[in-house]
This record gives structure tokens, sequence and C-alpha cells, in this order.
């Protein structure tokens, strides 16, 4: 089952899930407000995405609003910053198993989306 880790408030999110539901995919939503990854489901999206760095907002009004703008923490710091604070997290995370995408990937939506109807 495809992911799709967001805020309701959050455009890009609205478009992954417009995206799916325009194909008739089914997908499940992680508000990430009320509930971030688990530090294995970030191991596992980051692995897929290239590394740590690449899931972290640093353009988030989140991380000015915890003075982080000027911080440069490590990988290891980062993960745990993720897990604690999912609001740090670029968005949307769309997850197909043990692949990932993060942000508007609409090339990547399209291949999971296609998997998923070949699937059913």
């Amino acid at each position: 089952m495809i992911q799709i880790f967001g805020t309701a408030k959050c455009k890009n999110t609205r478009a992954a899930q417009r995206f799916f539901a325009d194909r008739t995919v089914k997908v499940q939503f992680v508000e990430l407000r009320e509930k971030g990854l688990s530090k294995g489901e970030l191991q596992s999206v980051a692995r897929a995405v290239g590394g740590v760095r690449a899931l972290y907002d640093q353009e988030s009004p989140r991380v000015r609003e915890r003075g982080l703008q000027h911080a440069a923490p490590s990988d290891e710091r980062l993960s745990v910053l993720l897990v604690e604070d999912p609001l740090l997290l670029r968005t949307p995370i769309v997850r197909d198993g043990s692949k990932a995408a993060v942000g508007l990937a609409e090339a990547t939506w399209k291949a999971f989306a296609e998997a998923a109807k070949a699937a059913r």
C-alpha cells in the first residue's frame, strides 16, 4: 500500500493525494502533526531517497521556530530531530514499500501508481 506522510495544510501533500485519487489508487495518509515516522521508517525512507539530509526541510517555518536555521547537525543528530519533531520533514513523503520519494516527484508517483494498479 502507498503511504503519504504530510500535513493537511501542505499544498504539495494535497497535490500528492489528488494525484493518486485521480488515478483511483488507494493510499494511506499519515498526518505528521499527529504521528511521525518511527526510527525504522525514517531509516528506510532515508535509504530510498539518498540519505537523511534529503528529508530535512531547512526552509520550513518549524526550523526557524526551533532556532535551527544556523545549525549544522550531524546525520545522527538530524535523525533524532526528525523522529522527535516530524514537522521538520520535507513533505510529502510518498512511500511504496522500500521505495520512497520526497517533495513533488510526479514521475516517481506515476511509477508507484502503475505498480499499485498492476498488483490489483
